[in-house]
């Protein structure tokens, strides 16, 4: 075992899910590492490196442990953050920052590491952005497991960069090696116009957002029961509501036009969902009334403080289908809402999270389709 291959061992997920099913770094962590260190004069990383899509701390401390001194890192989780912050406390290492997904991060970059996003709209983004703003000696290594990667992505490179090579397969994994940018310029976020119950809405989506400018069947079936959530003297009980893992942001913008007195707070992990929902909410001229917090759930929310809560978890945990995101959510909702508010959630109907509910207080099933259930769950 070599000495990276010690360090990867003793990496952890936490605090994000753990479960025997889900690793905190695969063989493509270490292939793109090994391209990258591989395509330089001395086989070692430069000193100034550039890390995108770092999952837990493989890619980053993989970096540092192979000669980097100054890392650049993005993150889209707050989760991942913090698991890279404990990673990197636990190995003794330091050298790293912690940047958004803007120019700060790759001004000037001569090497960009990149775990591949499974979404073509993340990749066109961030493709985007290296190719506007490094350095233009810069080389983009990007890799994945093969099973994730298709043509598209080599195509899409391609509209930012002059030169796109592929690696060969190692381990289930392969590698993207991208230069001479053509400096595109950014053209994200990008919106679309909906009709919600008769009235227009807005929806802007960065790149690694869930379903971009879309409206995902869930939160479309959660809004048709907008006027049954709104039947009640919201304004008057309280003056702030909870989109709870809020994406771009559709179900607290939806609520903030409707009802022009309340305030909504909307929170999400990804720091693209984040994003994504202050530009849909700057859309629809609601950005003073919808604050936007990226965070782990409902973090730094009193307990039993909300009266009203929209969830729409997610059912993903990178590739694998896991309920462990959603069973915190709907745990920490259950905590931070007050006593007679309600929970309205809808959930894939084979995922069983009816017992999960249950525990927070009355559960009534409000509508079920094929795919889909809507319930609503009032505290005790």
């Amino acid at each position: 075992m070599t000495d990276r291959d010690a360090l990867f061992a003793g990496l952890r997920r936490w605090p994000d899910v753990e479960d025997a099913a889900l690793q905190a770094h695969d063989a493509s962590d270490a292939l793109i590492l090994d391209e990258a260190a591989g395509g330089t004069a001395q086989g070692r990383m430069p000193a100034d490196v550039v890390v995108i899509g770092d999952r837990h701390g493989a890619l980053t401390l993989g970096a540092l442990h192979d000669g980097a001194e100054h890392v650049r890192v993005h993150q889209d989780s707050i989760v991942g953050e913090r698991a890279l912050d404990a990673n990197a406390a636990a190995a003794g290492m330091t050298g790293f920052a912690h940047h958004p997904l803007d120019a700060s991060l790759v001004e000037g970059a001569r090497l960009v590491l990149l775990q591949l996003p499974r979404s073509l709209d993340e990749l066109d983004e961030i493709a985007e952005l290296v190719a506007t703003h490094a350095d233009e000696r810069v080389v983009l290594v990007a890799g994945g497991r093969v099973k994730h990667m298709s043509m598209s992505m080599n195509a899409l490179l391609e509209r930012s960069f002059r030169s796109v090579h592929a690696s060969l397969g190692w381990r289930k994994s392969r590698v993207l090696r991208a230069q001479a940018p053509r400096r595109p310029g950014i053209s994200w976020p990008r919106t679309r116009r909906h009709d919600v119950a008769g009235e227009p809405l807005i929806v802007a989506a960065h790149g690694g957002a869930f379903a971009g400018t879309s409206i995902d069947i869930g939160a479309q079936t959660l809004l048709a029961h907008l006027p049954e959530i709104l039947d009640r003297p919201l304004a008057a009980d309280a003056p702030q509501v909870v989109d709870l893992a809020c994406g771009t942001g559709v179900l607290g913008v939806a609520l903030a036009l409707a009802l022009p007195d309340i305030r909504v707070l909307a929170t999400d992990a990804s720091a693209a969902a984040a994003a994504s929902a202050r530009a849909t909410a700057a859309a629809n001229a609601v950005e003073d009334r919808v604050v936007v917090r990226q965070a782990d759930g409902l973090e730094d929310v009193p307990d039993a403080s909300v009266p009203l809560i929209l969830l729409n978890p997610p059912f993903h945990i990178g590739a694998a289908v896991h309920t462990g995101i959603a069973e915190r959510l709907i745990a920490d909702a259950g905590r931070a809402l007050a006593h007679g508010g309600e929970l309205w959630c809808v959930w894939n109907g084979h995922l069983g999270y009816r017992p999960l509910l249950d525990r927070i207080g009355e559960t009534r099933q409000v509508s079920r389709n094929a795919k889909f259930v809507v319930t609503a769950t009032r505290r005790r």
